[in-house]
């Protein structure tokens, strides 16, 4: 592949994608060329419009609903893109037919209790609508725009570029690994990931051309709050000086929160059906689910500077009794803002934690989302969690406090579209400081300065064009530690399952591109017949290394991930051959994790993180 002569960067939003770039040719250390691609799309049938962003939906029309061609874009389409729409058109024709509409792909994809690449969505549409995968759509959104950049920039092929896609800081490997899949199956030939909290630092970085080392210093914890459509992400960031050089670390990021925009939308959407049940009129599901997308619009607008003290709701009808087919309410600004403030973003202290309550044995087929709404106690939570996170990073210049009860956040970065909001950022910047105060310490400032829909995409161009050597990197490595459970060998016990160590597979930091070798441990490897590994992660075991066994740890220490089940490849032995194997981690330069089992001899498998519900291995 000749040299790229742009640096590519992908938002792939759980609402909005977009894709930036930076001029390879004409950027130089921390100056650079960028911009943002127009995205040729549908708004209306046979109607193609150029905007910055693409929404993150999939509308999937009845065979009869549209006239040939009024589904052509710009280039030429496959079968399955002229059977569905991406984009506009297919949020809003969806908001009116919500049955026919694929939203939240991203989020399914990191769904383990589901298969990610079974077509389950739309998860509520009846047996006529066609359904595609959450790995298939998310395929649909990465394919747009590698077309949208070809035809824009036929002298440039999107392959022969630098790509760079971003997820959440909380993506499992298997999450991970599915985007990257998703990213191949759209043409994708080469990319790298790149958490999105990382990538509103890098954004921030980029868009102060320098000036970014007068507003931090040494020393500084970078706190990132990242609540976008259908996540909260939480990620920090210490500042350290090497040789006089500032260089920003990576030291921790949450778990990921299924709780956003998405959820406000919602919860407003109950709130307008109670006022209209009151009035003696009754939505049902399918009214709901129309209704929840008017409440997008309404919250947006409510919540925004904007002089609108209320905002119309037009919930669709299902029959022909009412005037005009529709019901039609408001919604307040008092009401809204009352709402979501109180709701999602609480006044709480320090020591709050997530509400956490009893589920029911049997549930609806959907989303795990978040128990507890309250993501300023989710953010507690997180920062109390973190509290050692720079203990022991070498060369910080950070004074911990004996008596804290969290890890002291000294700047906060704002990033996602719930923030456009000044009214919640001043929420959560208060509330931070609140507790900061009571344990006397220096208030957090807020940096400014950040474009809340494309600063994503922004950054992940700038981190592409950064692994080229020119900029500003951040480090950390991988986020958690990983393990693999090892079952003890002992006589059976009735009622008694043998006890599991947890072997440390990945340390905390584990730098991409690099492979570490287990040391001077050996396992058998089972070959040719079913078998299963489990997996565990942990977000605060920083002082694990690579063949540490773990006995015992705490239960919020490590997190299970699903089980993987697989047959791996005899590679010329017999079914249930026992293979003397040396483990491998590999830490790949794409930003995916692998675990490699090596024989004596040289032969290796893959045992992937769970991508698949069966077969995950090599």
């Amino acid at each position: 592949m000749s040299d790229p002569r742009y640096a590519i960067g992908i938002d792939l939003g759980t609402t909005h994608s977009a894709l930036s770039y930076v001029n390879l040719a004409e950027s130089e250390g921390e100056k650079t060329s960028h911009g943002v691609l127009n995205i040729p799309q549908l708004t209306g049938p046979g109607t193609v419009e150029e905007l910055p962003l693409l929404p993150s939906f999939l509308y999937l029309p009845h065979p009869d609903e549209l006239a040939p061609g009024e589904l052509s874009l710009p280039w030429q389409q496959s079968a399955a893109e002229l059977t569905g729409v991406a984009g506009e058109m297919a949020r809003s024709r969806g908001a009116t037919t919500p049955i026919r509409l694929v939203s939240s792909a991203k989020s399914w994809l990191c769904h383990p209790g589901v298969d990610r690449r079974a077509a389950i969505l739309p998860n509520d549409a009846p047996e006529e609508v066609t359904r595609v995968s959450p790995l298939e759509a998310s395929t649909r959104y990465l394919a747009h725009l590698r077309q949208a950049w070809d035809t824009a920039h036929p002298e440039a092929p999107f392959t022969e570029q630098a790509i760079t896609v971003t997820i959440p800081a909380s993506f499992d490997p298997a999450a991970r690994e599915l985007t990257a899949d998703a990213a191949r199956a759209a043409g994708y030939e080469t990319l790298t990931l790149l958490e999105e909290p990382q990538a509103a630092l890098y954004s921030w970085i980029q868009g102060s051309e320098g000036r970014w080392r007068k507003d931090v210093k040494p020393g500084d914890i970078i706190l990132v709050v990242d609540v976008g459509g259908g996540t909260s992400d939480f990620s920090l960031i210490a500042v350290l000086e090497r040789d006089g050089v500032l260089e920003p670390h990576r030291v921790a990021v949450g778990d990921h929160i299924l709780l956003g925009g998405d959820n406000m939308d919602l919860a407003l959407a109950h709130l307008v059906a109670r006022k209209l049940a009151a009035s003696g009129t009754q939505l049902d599901a399918w009214q709901l689910r129309a209704l929840t997308y008017g409440c997008r619009s309404a919250k947006e607008a409510l919540l925004s500077n904007t002089d609108a003290a209320s905002w119309p709701i037009v919930v669709p009808s299902r029959g022909s009794k009412l005037i005009g087919g529709s019901i039609r309410t408001e919604l307040t600004r008092e009401e809204v803002q009352t709402f979501i403030l109180d709701g999602f973003f609480p006044q709480v202290e320090a020591s709050a934690r997530p509400a956490v309550r009893a589920r029911a044995g049997l549930t609806q087929l959907g989303l795990p989302y978040a128990q507890d709404a309250g993501i300023t106690r989710h953010l507690a939570a997180f920062l109390a969690r973190q509290l050692g996170a720079t203990g022991e990073l070498e060369g910080f210049a950070g004074q911990p406090n004996a008596d804290a009860s969290f890890l002291h956040p000294t700047a906060v970065l704002f990033n996602g579209g719930v923030f456009k909001s000044e009214l919640l950022a001043t929420r959560v910047m208060a509330t931070i400081n609140d507790w900061l105060y009571l344990e006397n310490a220096e208030p957090a400032r807020m940096l400014g300065g950040a474009d809340l829909d494309l600063a994503v995409a922004r950054g992940a161009a700038y981190y592409s064009y950064v692994r080229r050597g020119s900029g500003v990197r951040i480090r950390g490595g991988t986020a958690r530690s990983y393990y693999v459970a090892i079952e003890s060998s002992m006589p059976a016990i009735p009622g008694m399952e043998p006890p599991i160590q947890a072997l440390c597979v990945a340390p905390f930091g584990m730098e991409e591109g690099s492979e570490i070798e287990l040391p001077a441990q050996e396992f058998g490897l089972v070959v040719g017949e079913p078998v299963h590994f489990r997996f565990f992660g942990s977000s605060v075991r920083r002082q694990d290394q690579i063949g540490d066994l773990l006995d015992f740890w705490q239960a919020d220490e490590l997190q299970e991930l699903n089980e993987i089940q697989a047959t791996l490849s005899p590679e010329g032995r017999q079914a249930g051959d026992v293979v003397q194997v040396r483990l491998h981690a590999l830490a790949t330069e794409s930003g995916t994790l692998e675990l490699l089992a090596v024989s004596d001899e040289g032969q290796r498998w893959k045992v992937e993180f769970d991508v698949r519900n069966a077969g995950a291995a090599d």
